[in-house]
This record gives structure tokens, C-alpha cells and sequence, in this order.
């Protein structure tokens, strides 16, 4: 398999360019239901396969200016070290508790998927220009790194998702600085996380050079059309995909029936939107 990896990573990379978050969240369920990986191996995989693709679109949106560097920093403060122990307890995980860790990962996908739908709805707080951190940001942006870190490290999933619901709700950010700032705290975080599973044997060096073929060109894309493409609609859709996955993870009671009826009220909400959207615009067009 090489050109579905490579598929497979150009629409992860695009996705994070648009909106800073769905690397971990889905690339991991993905590498574990469609390839058939480990979770501690896909988990590890992903984890350094986002810290060098996320590292090209946090470059891209540092130079479009949607980065306030001095809060990735202070997050990294306490994110870095926290994933290194989420690491050592992924690492620790043997081939009998393969199923506990795919559990993990499911449950953390749920969390996820509802956190992305919340933050779909929250609007930033009144943006301030400049965003002079005080002593209590600070604090904040230390704590939030310590808790997301761990989980980062501990199932790859939430270094985009968690973040950056926490950035919205505490800091004042433009939406746009959101993805720029999360994506830069990001690829950081995954770099130190990467390098850990690394070490410990976590990571298919041949699958993640295939993603990175497609997800390099992917981000960079996502990134300079996130600054005209609203997305609404496609965080909404990211919500359910992450929730759905974690329930196939878990592998809860009736999980094939949820999906497929989850698969096609979205075909039927899909639809409807479309067909709206187009008789909008036909008396548009008449009109003019």
C-alpha cells in the first residue's frame, strides 16, 4: 500500500490546514480499522508523522500572521513534558492490552469529536490586538498544556481538537489565530511526543514517508485557503466522523447499525443542504 497512504495523508493535511485540528483524530482510527495497525504503532506513527507535516503549515501561517508564538510557547511548557509520560505509558502497553489501548482511543475520539462540535458553535472572545499575556494567561496556558499533553502523548489524539476549544474559551484570539497558534504549539509538541515513540519502536518509517508525500502538499493548500474557505459545515461533518470512529473503536453494542444509520442521515441532511443552497441561487442568477 503506498498511493493510499498517500491519499490518505494529502485529505488529513488539507483538513489541518483548514482548520488546525483532525490529525491525530483521525489518521490514528484510520491507520487502526482501514490498515490494520497496532493502536501503539499508530499511535506513534501518527504522532511523528503530524509533527513534520503540522511543522510546514504552522511555517505557512506564522508568515500569514495568524501566530501568537509566545502562548505556543508557554503551552509547550507544559505539554512537552506530560507527553513524554504519556508516551512511557502507551510504550508500556504489550500485545495483550492492544484492546485496552484501542479502547483508549476510542473513548478519547468521543471526548474529541464532542469538544470539536461545541467549539464549532463558541465564537472567540473580542479579540485584543497584541494579546499582552499576564501572569494568570501564563498559568492557564501552562495547566492546559499539562492536561492535553498527556493525552496527546498517551493516544496521539487532541494536540488541534483539545487545544484549541482551550484557546477559545480562555484566550482572546482571533479564529484565525486559533489555527495558526495551535497548529505552531502542534507540530512542537508532536516533535518532542515523536521522538519518544521513536525510541521506543512505535513508528513505521515506511507508512509515514507515504503520508507525508500527500499530507506536506495537503496542509500547505489547506493553509492558504483557510483564510477564505468558511468551514462551519466541515467541522460539523469532522464532529460526527470522530464520535462515530470512537464508537467503532469501542466496539459498543449495535456499532455497525449506528454508523450506517449515522452514514445515512448525513447522505439525507447532505441532500437537503445542497438542494437548498442551489434553489438560492438560481433566482440569484435570474435576477441578475
Amino acid at each position: 500500500m503506498t498511493w493510499q497512504f498517500t491519499l490518505t495523508g494529502f485529505l488529513i493535511g488539507a483538513l489541518v490546514g483548514l482548520t488546525g485540528m483532525g490529525g491525530g483524530s483521525l489518521m490514528t482510527p484510520i491507520l487502526i480499522v482501514f490498515f490494520g495497525f497496532k493502536p501503539t504503532y499508530a499511535v506513534g506513527t501518527d504522532i511523528l508523522h503530524g509533527a513534520i507535516f503540522k511543522s510546514f503549515g504552522a511555517v505557512r501561517h506564522r508568515q500569514l500572521g495568524n501566530v501568537h508564538t509566545r502562548l505556543a510557547l508557554w503551552m509547550l511548557a507544559g505539554s512537552a513534558p506530560l507527553s513524554l509520560v504519556g508516551v512511557e505509558i502507551a510504550s508500556s502497553f504489550g500485545d495483550g492490552a492492544e484492546s485496552a489501548m484501542e479502547k483508549l482511543v476510542g473513548a478519547t475520539l468521543i471526548v474529541g469529536g464532542v469538544g470539536f462540535l461545541v467549539k464549532t458553535f463558541l465564537h472567540p472572545h473580542q479579540a485584543k490586538r497584541g494579546f499582552d499575556m499576564t501572569t494568570r494567561d501564563r498559568i492557564a496556558a501552562v495547566l492546559i498544556g499539562a492536561t492535553f499533553g498527556f493525552v496527546v502523548g498517551l493516544t496521539s489524539v487532541g494536540s488541534g481538537t483539545f487545544f484549541g476549544l482551550a484557546m477559545l474559551l480562555f484566550f482572546p484570539l482571533t479564529a484565525r489565530r486559533i489555527v495558526g497558534t495551535d497548529l505552531l504549539h502542534a507540530s512542537l509538541l508532536l516533535w518532542v511526543a515523536g521522538a519518544g515513540h521513536l525510541l521506543h519502536g512505535n513508528v513505521d518509517l515506511h507508512a509515514m514517508a507515504w503520508l507525508l508525500v500527500g499530507s506536506i502538499p495537503g496542509v500547505l493548500l489547506g493553509s492558504q485557503l483557510s483564510i477564505r474557505v468558511p468551514d462551519r459545515g466541515l467541522r460539523v461533518a469532522f464532529s460526527f466522523i470522530l464520535v462515530l470512529s470512537g464508537i467503532r473503536l469501542l466496539e459498543v453494542p449495535a456499532a455497525t447499525q449506528i454508523i450506517e444509520v449515522s452514514v445515512a442521515i448525513g447522505i439525507l441532511v447532505l441532500g437537503v443542504w445542497s438542494t437548498r443552497l442551489l434553489l438560492r441561487r438560481v433566482p440569484a442568477q435570474d435576477a441578475a
